[in-house]
Parts: structure tokens; sequence; C-alpha cells
């Protein structure tokens, strides 16, 4: 029997590659609005992060998505990454 391929997405911070399932997207959709997409599959541009406390913290002292979407003020994004974390 053949195997399944399971989808791998890159992270913003450590550049390497985890199965999308452990990976949280945040979404940048027409409107220009910034979301987190825990389903993964809202439309629009999407960039992964692998979720850990770490990791949020320096997506946002980097600037990751800031630089992913050019776009500037997404401190609630961050915000609720961390949310998620706590969960």
């Amino acid at each position: 029997m053949k195997q399944k391929k399971i989808p791998l997405r890159k992270c913003l911070i450590t550049n390497e590659q985890y199965p999308k399932k452990e990976m949280i997207r945040i979404v940048l959709n027409k409107d220009n609005e910034i979301k987190v997409d825990q389903t993964g599959k809202m439309n629009g541009r999407g960039a992964y992060i692998k979720l850990t406390k770490e990791n949020v913290e320096l997506a946002k002292k980097r600037k990751v998505f800031e630089k992913a979407f050019k776009i500037t003020n997404i401190d609630d994004i961050y915000q609720e990454l961390a949310g998620l974390i706590n969960e």
C-alpha cells in the first residue's frame, strides 16, 4: 500500500520544515486584514510559524510578519498567538 505524503511547511523563524499540522498559519486576505488561521484553509496569502513561546517572541522582535506581508502594526496578532500557546 502506498504511504500518504505528509505536507511540509517552512517556519519563518527557524527556517526548518515541519508537518503542516504542527504549524500555525497567519493569513493576509484581499482586504489587507491579517488573521490567525487555525484551520489552514482561509483564503489569502499565508505564512507559517511553529507555535512556541520562543518563536512568537522572536517573531515580534524581528517583525517577521510585517516583513512577509509588507504591512505594519499587527501587535494584536502576536497577542493572539501568545494566547494560543497558553491553551
